[in-house]
C-alpha cells in the first residue's frame, strides 16, 4: 500500500540523516520505526506521507495516506469535532461544506479513540494527550487506507496508550497499512509486524519484529543494556522490556 524505495534525506546544515531505506507497508500490517533522537525517524515519516520530498529515492502509494504529527496546534478556536471533520476534506466536493454523514463519521472516529466526550471542547484548551487522540481520530475519519503516525502514544497516559495501540492493531487487522514511530520497544513488540531500526551511522536494519528487535539489537541501538521478560496474560503473550545504563568500565552494566 505504501512503498519506500531507496529513500535518503538530509538537510543543508548536516550530512545525510538516512540513506537507502527501502520498505513496503502492506495492507493488514503495522511497521514500527525505532531509533535514538536525531536519526531521522520523523523526517522519514514526513517523506512517507508525501509532506517532504526526499533528496533521493521515491515513495509510491496505492491509496490515500492519513498523517498524524507528534504535536498539533491551531490558531483558531476550533471544536475538537471540527478538527476531526477536516479529515473528511477529500470526501467533500469543491465549494461544498461537510454534510451529516461527514459529521457522523467524525463523531464515530472520536468514539473509536475514546474521545467522544471532547467533541464540543475547543481544541486549543485540550491537554497534549487529548489533542493527540483528536488528531488520530481525524486520520481515522479520513477513511485513508494507509496511516502514518509520528509517536502516536508520546503524550498519552497508560490507559490511552493501550487504547491507541489496540486501535492501530485493529485497523491493520481490518486491512489498513500502518506506519508509526515509537520510543517504546514494548509497543512495537505488541502490535508491529515489522520494525525498522535507525541507528547512529549504522544504516537501517529492517525485518520481522520478532527477529530484529531482540535484546542485543536494542542494546546496540540505544547504547543500553536490555532484557525482555515474556509472560502470558489470558492467552496473550506479553513482553516487558527492562533497560539500564551501561557502566563505562564494565560490559556487565550497573
Amino acid at each position: 500500500m505504501l512503498e519506500l524505495m531507496d529513500l535518503g534525506h538530509g538537510y543543508e546544515s548536516r550530512d545525510w540523516l538516512f540513506r537507502h531505506v527501502s520498505h513496503t507497508v502492506s495492507a493488514g500490517q503495522v511497521t514500527a520505526v525505532l531509533g535514538p533522537n536525531g536519526n531521522g525517524k520523523s523526517t522519514l515519516l514526513r517523506c512517507a506521507a508525501g509532506l517532504l520530498r526526499p533528496r533521493e529515492g521515491q515513495v509510491r502509494s496505492a491509496t490515500a495516506v492519513g498523517y498524524v504529527p507528534q504535536i498539533g496546534h491551531t490558531v483558531f478556536a476550533y471544536r475538537a469535532l471540527d478538527m476531526v471533520l477536516m479529515g473528511r476534506a477529500r470526501h467533500v466536493a469543491m465549494f461544498s461544506v461537510p454534510g451529516r454523514e461527514d459529521e457522523a463519521a467524525s463523531y464515530r472516529a472520536l468514539e473509536r479513540v475514546g474521545a467522544a466526550h471532547l467533541a464540543e471542547h475547543a481544541f486549543d484548551t485540550l491537554s497534549g494527550g487529548e489533542r493527540q487522540l483528536v488528531l488520530i481520530a481525524r486520520a481515522v475519519a479520513s477513511d485513508s487506507r494507509t496511516l502514518v503516525l509520528d509517536e502516536p502514544c508520546s503524550a498519552l497516559d497508560l490507559r490511552n496508550q493501550s487504547t491507541v495501540l489496540g486501535l492501530l492493531r485493529d485497523l491493520a487487522d481490518e486491512g489498513m497499512g500502518v506506519l508509526i514511530t515509537t520510543h517504546h520497544p514494548d509497543h512495537a513488540r505488541e502490535i508491529a509486524d515489522h520494525a525498522l531500526l535507525m541507528g547512529n551511522g549504522a544504516g537501517v536494519v529492517s525485518g520481522p519484529t520478532a527477529q530484529v528487535l531482540d535484546d542485543t539489537a536494542l542494546g546496540e541501538l540505544y547504547g543500553v543494556n536490555a532484557r525482555t521478560f515474556t509472560f502470558t496474560d489470558n492467552g496473550h503473550v506479553r513482553h516487558v522490556i527492562a533497560t539500564w545504563r551501561r557502566d563505562e568500565s564494565s560490559s556487565e552494566g550497573t
